[in-house]
């Protein structure tokens, strides 16, 4: 029996706090659509993204549920009434312009996006057996997108990436994936929660930015004193953007993913850009098969979420790792 309301948190307005209530209409099964499904989410991730949602921006999110109905007339849908699956940033992507069929479904022309509980049965993501729903619930939105960023950098073994943010959701991921994919991690946070976390996940230099009296330099130094090959930046300040440029070496790229303000301006120095043969791409989330890859190897153990079983620490910049909330 599924019930007619729910418990929900709302934000009614941007800017103001969540307001909790006990009557948010679910849809029914037999309202259901054709392709859609109804998910009882167990876990769900919360993003530093969601204070910006907070605060004025439209977002998604990451959760876990077993489906409890699906639409009629659904076809052969790829998941089945009592299967766990994953709802990712996206809900749904239109799989037909050229973004989607390129792969880059994340640039959708026309994305649908969810409040958790109704999705899509051919966009929810299947969990692998073994992986605990709590600890696989931030792979599908900060791991698939740290994954995705740092495949945007073409990794090859032996060479140095840097990430910002690297304590946090994404960041912390992404010292994993990373090593996983035989890079060297220079770690750039601050404080000691952060620092012992990205060492003891495997970085191999942790730069300090609130200590530091000249961070360009110190990246720069502790790749060879010619910088790293590649640079991630999963903050939400428009500065760690801009000292990436200054640090890369030559032939670098950087990838930017951390969703900053909307008043943060990034400076492109042009002549450091093109003296120094410099790529800049920008990346939000993965498509559905980093999703399963990213899933894949947290499921072997590879990576390990660092998460707290919500806002306020977050915006303080005080959360190492990531937020999951129990439903």
């Amino acid at each position: 029996m599924i019930p007619p309301f729910a418990p929900a948190a709302i934000i009614s307005e941007f800017g103001s706090e969540l307001v909790l209530k006990n009557d948010w209409p679910v849809k029914q099964p037999e309202d259901l659509a054709p392709g859609e499904c109804l998910v009882q989410i167990d876990y769900a991730g919360v993003c530093h993204s969601d204070l910006h949602i907070r605060n004025g921006h439209v977002g998604g999110h990451e959760g876990i549920g077993h489906v409890v109905a699906i639409g009629a007339n659904s076809g052969n849908p790829g998941v089945k009434i009592g299967d766990r699956v994953g709802l990712k940033w996206l809900a749904s992507v239109c799989m037909n312009c050229e973004c989607c069929r390129q792969g880059s479904e994340s640039a959708c022309s026309s994305p649908k996006v969810h409040g958790y509980t109704l999705a899509y049965v051919d966009y929810v993501t299947p969990i692998p057996e073994g992986l605990e729903s709590a600890a696989a619930t931030p792979i599908l939105c900060a791991g698939v997108t740290i994954y995705k960023a740092l495949l945007q950098t073409k990794p090859k073994a032996g060479n140095w990436v840097a990430l910002s943010g690297a304590g946090g959701g994404l960041g912390h991921l992404g010292v994993q994936y990373a090593q996983t994919m035989g890079l060297r991690v220079i770690a750039i946070d601050t404080g000691d929660a952060k620092r012992d976390l990205c060492l003891k996940l495997g970085a191999e230099k942790f730069i300090d930015f609130a200590t530091s009296t000249n961070v360009v330099q110190d990246v720069m130094d502790a790749a060879e004193g010619l910088g790293p090959h590649a640079a991630v930046v999963a903050a939400g300040q428009a500065e760690p953007f801009n000292q990436a440029l200054l640090y890369l070496r030559k032939t670098g790229t950087l990838v930017t993913v951390g969703m900053a303000s909307s008043t943060a301006t990034l400076s492109l120095p042009h002549n450091i850009m093109v003296s120094k043969s410099l790529t800049w791409i920008g990346s939000a989330v993965g498509n559905r098969q980093d999703a399963i890859e990213a899933l894949a190897l947290a499921a072997r153990g590879k990576v390990r979420c660092n998460y707290e079983i919500v806002l306020a620490e977050m915006e303080a910049g005080k959360i190492a790792g990531r937020i999951v909330l129990k439903i």
